[in-house]
């Protein structure tokens, strides 16, 4: 009877030790979430694998702006502070020049006889010059000319800072729409420090203005997949890529990778097609041709101007010398001037699952404008594929993250300082390649001789 009742005592006192603690754990929980939400973790936070940074006892949400704020200013103190060794004008600036400095004395009702005047010294020349049809590139040089009275050369300069610039707001911006705060995080700090994306900033070279141009067309054609029929995504989509025309003959490169991209939704689903957005991807493009072929003056005159252009482009001895090689052409630049991301991409693209849908957007668009681009003749050149440079460190800060997420101990830790360690050897390369030696054009013999393989 003792024993009984002293079991019974027990099991009411184990029960009700039991009652106090799950009372307990659950005011620690509920104690645990009130501070997750006050420091404004949500719940998708906790469940995606891409924040899991966010969740933590004590949040780092309240350095991630002051963290970012700090990551811009000094991608932009990069862009602007004149660090590159060559001091020079190339050949394609003066180019630029002419056309700035054209349209300046005789205004934009000339474009039609600039474009004439092309197509006369161009049919005389033994290669290619650039054409007029980079109108976009020149017309924002010649608006900056006539905002601060800046001279042609100057104002191209400055456009090719300010897009280099917005080129680094634009892949923070898409990576935080992709992938949330920690990757945009780690996005920005990358971009800051590319070899690549500094060096435009440096020249009055059109390359960086297209890349913006490029990515801006890539992450709008996400958000409509995303926001289907959407007007605030399909109108500025539709624009972007008419403006993507009026900017350069590569636009064919990026365009055909979109078009790829909306194939490939059929099987990985990034979101949903409308005949409305299959119209504006098709008006976009049509629109920039229509314009170009008023600046133009006439239809006839723009099919001579790219005639000419691919034909005397094919024989250019420049061209010839450096614009060809194997289809890894691309891969081994890329391995010369930033071969640490390259090598964490390429590592992070076998670590992609079919859920990864932000990854494999990004990784389509690089494969089929890499196809392309790639199969061009005597038409390769580093400088093209600035346009790649925010997905390859999309795909790289991802795979570092993966890699953190294995760790039992500070696995939000180890990630940061794996990006900082990336970003010191990106900037070490820009002072090998453009610092130490005054490369201007990204051609493999010159980068093979800039990091000591040739001598």
């Amino acid at each position: 009877m003792i024993l009984s009742t002293t079991n019974s005592s027990a099991i009411h006192a184990r029960r009700m030790t039991c009652c106090e603690g799950h009372v307990s754990c659950q005011n620690h929980v509920s104690f645990h979430s009130t501070v997750l939400e006050k420091a404004g973790v949500t719940n998708e936070d906790r469940r995606s694998p891409l924040r899991s940074a966010a969740v933590a006892r004590v949040s780092w949400k309240r350095f991630f702006l002051p963290t970012l704020l700090l990551i811009l200013s000094a991608g932009i103190v990069l862009r602007i502070y004149p660090s590159a060794a060559f001091k020079g004008v190339g050949f394609d600036e003066g180019l630029y020049k002419g056309y700035v400095t054209a349209l300046v004395e005789h205004g934009m009702t000339s474009y039609p006889d600039i474009s004439e005047q092309y197509v006369a010294i161009q049919s005389r020349l033994p290669s290619a010059i650039l054409p007029p049809t980079r109108f976009l590139y020149i017309f924002a040089a010649y608006l900056w000319h006539q905002c601060f009275g800046s001279e042609a050369l100057a104002s191209l300069h400055a456009i090719s800072i300010v897009f280099s610039i917005l080129l680094l707001l634009l892949s923070t911006l898409f990576a935080w729409r992709l992938g949330g705060r920690a990757i945009a995080l780690g996005v920005a700090a990358l971009m800051a420090c590319a070899p690549t994306q500094i060096h435009m900033s440096q020249h009055a070279l059109i390359d960086g203005f297209f890349a913006f141009w490029a990515l801006l067309c890539l992450w709008l054609l996400w958000e409509n997949l995303r926001h289907p029929d959407n007007p605030r995504w399909l109108i500025p989509y539709a624009f972007a890529l008419a403006l993507l025309v009026l900017t350069k003959e590569n636009a064919f490169f990026a365009f055909f990778a979109l078009v790829v991209l909306l194939a490939a939704n059929h099987w990985l689903r990034f979101g949903s097609i409308t005949r409305t957005l299959l119209a504006m991807t098709l008006v976009g493009p049509l629109i920039g041709v229509a314009i170009l072929v008023n600046l133009c003056g006439s239809l006839e005159t723009t099919y001579q101007i790219y005639l000419l252009l691919v034909r005397k482009a094919s024989v250019l001895p420049y061209a010839i010398a450096t614009g060809d090689g194997p289809w890894y052409r691309y891969l081994v630049d890329l391995m010369l001037v930033s071969p640490t991301i390259l090598v964490l991409a390429i590592g992070a693209a076998f670590l992609v699952r079919r859920s990864d849908t932000a990854a494999l957007y990004l990784l389509i668009f690089v494969a089929a404008s890499y196809a392309v681009m790639a199969n061009v003749r005597y038409g390769m050149n580093l400088r093209y594929t600035n346009m790649w440079d925010m997905p390859l460190r999309y795909l790289s800060v991802l795979g570092l993250m993966r890699l953190g997420s294995g760790l039992n101990r500070f696995p939000q830790v180890w990630p940061a300082l794996a990006v900082v360690t990336v970003c010191l050897l990106e900037l070490h390369q820009y002072q090998v390649l453009f610092v130490k030696a005054p490369l201007y054009e990204l051609v493999t013999e010159g980068l093979l001789r800039a990091v000591h393989i040739l001598k």
